[in-house]
């Protein structure tokens, strides 16, 4: 009898598993036992398992197995927002907001009204921005430890946009792009996108391996390596001055670029040099104004090296040119006048406080955070698994982030991401007790 195609295989599981004759929870047969059960090469059961895990039918734990995912839609990386309870609070998004940045707004609107050439804010503007406006962000950047030109920053919408601005010049469908095996959401959906291969990069509680990059970079044609040194999303670690020395010395020594992440850069105080600053001919620096001042304000920038301004800004003006003028007047408003800084400060003092609430809230817990940041890694115990953890908390009227969101291998570590930042602060010890109470009472 001919052994059936993995396609085959696939769409049995699939229909079994949207049926019920697999139900959630269920543990699937290892690789191998899968392989010699269907008479089928060992990377083809592998295939089976990928393909059904991309259908977010199933999730690899590992040194566990396969498991059947809970069908509730609240986890994964576009989860369902839609709670079946009155929402309690969202943990899944850091929209951060300080009291009176309302009255900011309505004072900065009238200052632009009343200023200037109001019609000049109507008008095109250039793909990457005015000079003017490239130059205030260049200034506000110093004090980041990014010394470049106006010339080399370009305006975006949102610092996504500038990710996509950088991987559009950067790579081309195919080429490799290394990243840590826990990573921003967003760099995952761009890559898939624009048809790149992801290379995970181990993780350590200290930052990537930079052993395995390195072997990583001797073994494949990395063309850049995705990273965030200073506050990562989700793990919040900030990497050492000898781990980015060696982050610049791979890149520099097998010519891939760094794109370096500086989004949650601001909650550090005092963080070390930015990788920017040790190799600027191979790094290019992105962040934006979502999570320092208001997340509906979108507005962000790339500095890149100049042999790739030409390339970049022409992919700029193909998509979407970048920052409107009005937004753009808005921001380097606040930016030149001081009040970034000022909200920078606010934010810096407002997680702290949350993360003292939640280390006192999940003591004892296996969590993972910067002492002042938004997020908490969360790791779960062995019967807990993310996606019924995540459907469990949308009863309780509590949305997270799962671990999946992150991973970008195949193996999804057993933990959701909390993201502090939007619920009130006064409520933020209840919420965080009550997501205790739910997760502990899970049944093994």
């Amino acid at each position: 009898m001919r052994p059936p195609s993995y396609k085959a295989i696939v769409d049995e599981y699939a229909a079994a598993i949207r049926s019920g004759a697999l139900p959630a929870g269920t543990r699937l047969p290892t690789h191998r036992a899968l392989a010699r059960e269907r008479r089928i090469a060992l990377a083809t059961a592998t295939r089976v398992y990928t393909e059904l895990a991309a259908a977010g039918l199933v999730v690899g734990e590992q040194g566990r197995g396969t498991f059947v995912r809970t069908r509730s839609g609240y986890d994964g990386i576009e989860p369902s927002r839609a709670l079946p309870v009155p929402r309690v609070a969202d943990l899944s998004f850091n929209q951060p907001l300080a009291p009176g940045q309302g009255d900011l707004l309505r004072q900065a609107l009238r200052t632009l009204a009343s200023s200037g050439d109001a019609e000049a804010l109507l008008r095109q503007h250039p793909p990457g921005g005015h000079r003017h406006d490239r130059a205030v962000v260049a200034r506000y950047l110093l004090g980041r430890g990014v010394d470049t030109a106006p010339e080399n920053v370009l305006l975006t919408s949102g610092a996504q946009q500038a990710l996509d601005c950088v991987l559009r010049t950067l790579t081309r469908p195919g080429d490799v792009l290394a990243v840590d095996a826990l990573s921003y959401p967003g760099v995952k959906l761009l890559a898939a996108a624009h048809g790149l291969d992801l290379a995970p990069v181990p993780v350590t509680a200290t930052g990537p391996d930079l052993d395995a990059l390195e072997r990583l970079c001797r073994a494949r044609p990395v063309r850049a390596v995705y990273t965030m040194p200073t506050v990562h999303n989700p793990l919040g670690w900030v990497l050492d001055r000898a781990q980015r020395d060696r982050l610049a010395a791979i890149a520099t020594a097998r010519g891939c670029v760094l794109i370096e992440d500086g989004t949650y850069a601001f909650l550090e105080a005092s963080p070390p040099a930015p990788l920017h600053a040790l190799a600027p001919e191979h790094t290019c620096y992105v962040a934006g104004l979502s999570k320092n001042v208001a997340p509906g304000l979108r507005f962000g920038f790339a500095v890149l090296p100049g042999r790739l301004l030409r390339a970049a800004t022409s992919s700029l003006r193909a998509a979407a040119w970048g920052a409107p003028g009005l937004v753009t007047a808005l921001a380097t408003g606040w930016l030149a006048d001081g009040t970034v800084a000022r909200l920078e400060r606010h934010r810096r003092a407002d997680a702290a406080a949350r993360q003292r609430i939640a280390a006192t809230a999940l003591a004892g817990l296996d969590v993972t955070a910067h002492p002042a940041s938004y997020l908490v890694w969360l790791g779960l115990a062995e019967h807990q698994r993310p996606d019924r953890v995540a459907a469990v908390l949308a009863g309780e009227g509590i949305l997270v982030s799962t671990a999946d969101a992150f991973a970008t291998g195949p193996h999804r570590p057993r933990a959701v991401r909390l993201a502090l930042a939007t619920p009130p602060l006064d409520a933020l010890a209840g919420v965080l007790g009550r997501l205790r109470a739910a997760v502990e009472a899970i049944p093994p």
